[in-house]
C-alpha cells in the first residue's frame, strides 16, 4: 500500500484488517487507537483484543486515560480553556517511559499500565509486569497521532494506528448518554473539550498519520 494512501473501512471490516496485519508480524506490537471523546475507543479496542485473544494471541490492554496529569497541570491554563485540554492532559513523558519504551520492540519488557486514578484525582503507582516478546499492545486515547506520537503515517511509535472516524453530533449524543454532558458540540459547557479537540486535528491531522480509518459512528456486525 503507498504511504500516501490510507486504509478505509466500516468498523467490522477494520477489526479484520487489523487481526490479519497483526496475525502476521513477529515481536511485540504496539497498535493505537485514537479518536474524539465518544468515539468509541475503549469498546473499538477491547473488541480488537478479544479476536486476537481467540487466535492465541498475547495481549497487553492500556489507557492513556491512566496516564492524566494531576489538576494542578491540567488546569493550568484555565479551567475552560481548550489549548489546556490540548496541551496539559497527559503526562506523556512517564508514559513513554513506562509504556512506550519498554513495550517497544527493542524495549526490556517491563513495563506499568497506570499512574493516575482519576475518580480520585490521586497518583498511583501501579506494579511493574513484564510482557512476553511477542505481546500485541492495545492502547486506546485521544490525541494518539501528537508530534510526541507521530510525524508521519511512516514515521510513529506505532506498529498500527487507527482513527475513529464519527462525528462530534454523534460523539456528544454517545457522551451525552453516558455522562449527562450536553449533546450540543457548541454548547459553551463543552468548549474546552471540543475546541481542545478541534486543534488537535487541525496541527495533528491524525486521520492522515494512521495506517486506518475507521467508520465508527454507528453499530456493527459480529465479527467472526
Amino acid at each position: 500500500m503507498p504511504a500516501d494512501v490510507v486504509t478505509k473501512l466500516d468498523a467490522a471490516a477494520g477489526l479484520k484488517w487489523l487481526r490479519s496485519k497483526v496475525r502476521t508480524r513477529a515481536g511485540r506490537t504496539l497498535v493505537g487507537i485514537d479518536g474524539v471523546d465518544g468515539a468509541g475507543k475503549t469498546t473499538f479496542a477491547n473488541e480488537l483484543a478479544g479476536l486476537l485473544a481467540e487466535c492465541g494471541n498475547e495481549v497487553i490492554r492500556i489507557s492513556l486515560d491512566d496516564y492524566l496529569n494531576p489538576q494542578s497541570v491540567r488546569y493550568a491554563q484555565g479551567r475552560t480553556s481548550p489549548q489546556g485540554f490540548y496541551e496539559d492532559s497527559y503526562d506523556y513523558e512517564k508514559f513513554h517511559d513506562e509504556v512506550l519504551e519498554p513495550l517497544g520492540m527493542e524495549g526490556s519488557g517491563r513495563y506499568r499500565t497506570a499512574a493516575y486514578d482519576l475518580a480520585h484525582e490521586t497518583p498511583v503507582r501501579s506494579p511493574w509486569l513484564v510482557a512476553p516478546d511477542d505481546a500485541v499492545v492495545i492502547i486506546d486515547g485521544i490525541f494518539l497521532h501528537r508530534r510526541e506520537f507521530a510525524t508521519s503515517r511512516t514515521r510513529k511509535v506505532w506498529d498500527l494506528s487507527v482513527w475513529l472516524d464519527v462525528p462530534f453530533e454523534e460523539a456528544y449524543r454517545r457522551l451525552h448518554n453516558r455522562l449527562g454532558v450536553s449533546e450540543d458540540p457548541h454548547d459553551p459547557r463543552n468548549a474546552r473539550y471540543y475546541e481542545g479537540q478541534m486543534l488537535y486535528i487541525r496541527d495533528d491531522r491524525p486521520a492522515d498519520k494512521a495506517d486506518l480509518v475507521v467508520d465508527n459512528s454507528s453499530p456493527h456486525d459480529p465479527v467472526d
